[in-house]
Formats: C-alpha cells, sequence, structure tokens
C-alpha cells in the first residue's frame, strides 16, 4: 500500500511545481478552495484585462470600425487554430462559435449528409445529455433514422458500430466519471465500419494532451469555459478534418458562413473550410475574454499539465480513501490516472447535502444527480495544499454529520 504524504511532504511537492507560478495569473478569493474548474473555469487577469481592453475602447470608442481595425470579424478563426493548437489540430481546421450543443447538432448532420445511404447514429446513454438531445432534434428531422446508445442497446460503444452506422458521437471524458476513452482506438473502430466519429472534447480540451490529427478523427466539438477558462457562456469551438472540408454541408446557413457576407446577395453560398461552420454574428466580448485566457496556454506544457492533473486526483483520491473510508463514500472514476480525465468523483446517499457543506466551507466542487460528488482539478491554479485542506474539510464534515443541517438539502436550481 503507497505510504500517505503527510503536509510537510504536500508542501514539498507544492515548492517543486513547475506550474506553481501559474496560479497568480489567476483572480482566486481568499480562503477559497475551488475544485469545480470542469464546470467554470476560474478568470484570469489576462482575460479581464482583454475584456476591459473590447468594453471601453473597441466597444466604447472605436464602435463600430473595430469590426475592422481590432480584427473582430476574424476572431473566430484566430481564436480556432489557437484552440487547435491545444487539441492538436492544424491550422485550418478549429473555428470559435456559437455553443457546444449547437455545434453538435451541425456536426451530426454533416457526418450524416457525408454517409447518405446510412441511417444510424451512435451515442452513449451515459454521456452528456446535450449529446443525446441534439441527436433526438437531428433524427425528428430525419425520417428512418435511428439512435444506439451504449448501456442501453448494447454494454459497449464499441459493439454498435457496424456498416448500418452513419456517426458515433462520444465524450472523450465522460463528464461523471471522468473515464477516458481511447481516442486512437475508437476511431479507428468506426472507420474500420465506415462510420464517422464527431468526440465531444469538453472535459478533455485544457484538462489533457489531445492529437485530433494523429488520432485521424473526423470531427470535434468543445466549449472553452471549464479547462480553457474562457468565461461563463464562452463560445465553443468546433473542428472539422481538412478531407471533409469540401463537402461539407450544415443545416444553420447564417450569413457568417458565406463565401461573400458583405455581398449581401439573396442565395447562400457556403465560404471556404471551416468557416462553412459558422452561423450569425458572433459574441465580440466573449470572444476577447477567451483571447485572454488563451494567451496564457502558449506558456504552457502540456505534458508537464497532464503530469501534474494526474499526480493531483491521485492524491486526492489516496486522501479520501485513507481519511474518510469509514463514511460510505465510493469512488466512481478509474483508479487508474491514465484512465481518468482531471477530475474525481464519488458517490454518496447524501452526495448533495455533503457539497453544499464543503461549498459553505470554502470548498467548491459540484453534484451531479442522482448521488455523483465531481472535483474537478485544474493544473494551472490548484495546489497540492489545495487537495490537503480539502479533504481535511470533507473528513471533519461527514465525522461530525456537519451535512445533516437541514439548509444543505434545498436544492438549487444549479447544482
Amino acid at each position: 500500500m503507497t505510504a500517505i504524504p503527510d503536509f510537510a511532504a504536500i508542501k514539498a511537492m507544492d515548492a517543486a511545481d513547475g506550474l506553481r507560478a501559474m496560479r497568480e495569473r489567476f483572480i482566486l478569493p481568499p480562503g477559497l478552495i475551488y475544485l469545480d474548474g470542469n464546470s467554470l473555469g476560474v478568470a484570469s487577469n489576462a482575460a479581464l484585462d482583454e475584456l476591459q481592453r473590447a468594453a471601453t475602447v473597441e466597444w466604447g470608442q472605436d464602435l463600430i470600425r473595430s469590426w475592422n481595425t481590432a480584427g473582430w470579424f476574424d476572431m473566430p478563426l484566430a481564436l480556432g487554430d489557437r484552440v487547435g493548437r491545444l487539441i492538436g489540430a492544424a491550422a485550418g481546421q478549429t473555428v470559435i462559435c456559437d455553443t457546444t450543443s449547437i455545434n453538435i447538432y451541425k456536426a451530426l448532420h454533416a457526418a450524416i449528409a457525408l454517409r447518405p445511404d446510412r441511417s444510424v447514429i451512435v451515442s452513449e446513454g451515459g454521456g452528456f445529455p446535450t449529446d443525446i438531445y441534439m441527436a433526438e432534434g437531428v433524427l425528428s428531422m430525419r425520417p428512418g433514422a435511428s439512435l444506439r446508445l451504449e448501456g442501453v442497446d448494447a454494454p459497449n460503444i464499441e459493439e454498435l458500430i457496424d456498416g448500418d452506422v452513419a456517426v458515433v458521437l462520444v465524450n472523450h471524458v465522460s463528464y461523471k466519471s471522468g473515464e477516458l476513452h481511447d481516442m486512437a482506438a475508437l476511431t479507428r473502430k468506426a472507420h474500420e465500419n465506415g462510420a464517422l466519429v464527431i468526440w465531444d472534447l469538453c472535459h478533455s480540451a485544457g484538462a489533457l494532451p489531445v492529437d485530433l490529427d494523429g488520432a485521424n478523427v473526423d470531427f470535434a466539438v468543445g466549449c472553452t469555459y471549464k479547462y480553457l477558462n474562457g468565461g461563463p457562456g464562452a463560445p465553443a469551438f468546433i473542428y472539422a478534418a481538412t478531407r471533409h472540408h469540401g463537402d461539407i454541408r450544415q443545416p444553420l446557413s447564417g450569413w457568417w458562413g458565406h463565401a461573400r457576407p458583405f455581398a449581401f446577395e439573396k442565395h447562400y453560398v457556403a465560404g471556404q473550410g471551416i468557416r462553412r461552420f459558422l452561423c450569425g454574428t458572433q459574441p465580440i466580448l466573449s470572444l476577447r475574454a477567451l483571447k485572454g485566457a488563451i494567451d496564457l496556454w502558449d506558456e504552457v506544457d502540456m505534458v508537464a499539465l497532464r503530469e501534474k492533473s494526474v499526480r493531483l486526483t491521485d492524491l486526492f483520491i489516496s486522501l479520501v480513501e485513507a481519511k474518510c473510508g469509514a463514511y460510505g463514500l465510493n469512488l466512481e472514476s478509474p483508479r487508474d490516472g491514465a484512465k481518468r480525465g482531471s477530475q474525481v468523483s464519488f458517490g454518496h446517499p447524501n452526495s448533495y447535502e455533503i457539497m453544499q457543506a464543503l461549498i459553505a466551507r470554502g470548498v467548491i466542487g459540484d453534484f451531479r444527480a442522482p448521488s455523483t460528488m465531481r472535483f474537478g482539478f485544474t493544473p494551472l491554479y490548484v495546489s497540492y495544499a489545495d487537495v490537503w485542506h480539502a479533504v481535511v474539510t470533507l473528513e471533519e464534515i461527514l465525522r461530525t454529520g456537519a451535512w445533516q443541517d437541514a439548509r444543505f438539502a434545498v436544492r438549487a436550481a444549479v447544482t
């Protein structure tokens, strides 16, 4: 059994952390331990500086001229390439736009259009619900098409892929358990059966190295407000491999995706390449905040980031099981760090109440129904000491039964 480190060893781990200086670039309220970056990332000083300039100077003073003078018009493509670097995509294959849900809808339609002789979408029964909801919306527009779900129609997603499948929509990292799929292997399995793949990267972009081009992925989508720290509701991204660009057809044919948007022509003509996935006017203030957030990533070694992520999550699991093992917590994430994203989930019948008690004491994670506590570990600003203090607080809440206070059972709209 691995020895559990004491607090002196924890402090030594922080002292040796090559990413520790990054913490100072973020705005962290004093006394707060933030383990919810897998839901909403922390604001950086750079993001707020960009937002301030965009609001007060570019909008406040330069007004509409800023579409040209401040580069507003090209931001979805310019930022797309910068996010693309973090997900293993060569330039020209990623664009920032819309929301993850909308981009899933566009990608599903595009993939099915590339496989017109097939009628099946495969996804995960335990995947993030919006993926299923958007798939159902696509099916409602395509009579005769059907949806197969892992955990419903077969135990494993690989068993559902055959010659009738047009597209597989799958989460790279499970939003609930943190389990990490083998991107290259599953993509290869789909291609061997003639199907295309859309990877949902919401819980992996900015959390671990991703190699879309190396894995020969067809399409990918993801958000920028979690590990990329772009801000609440920050625009999402969509990736399409260059080999598909000439044949992309997506149903939201808005003017920003037009080949000549300012020619104001009467009929739609698709633009070139990844621009075809654009739809309407993009939220410039949000894009500028995202630009500031992305600027930090130019200094980040993704291999070092992943190594720290695994160490943080391994430490959390070992400490929770050592200090809280007598209180009915059940590990719901893979124990092997190589098979886990940058989050850890524990189950308990009173997970909601326990999480509310933690939040009241300054340790912020979140709850996912019916009984999961999620803890996200963003290596850029989470320290090993944060992990130690979070577990000490959790143990005290469980030992004293503090979570049984009636106020912690009141359900809020957002959990």
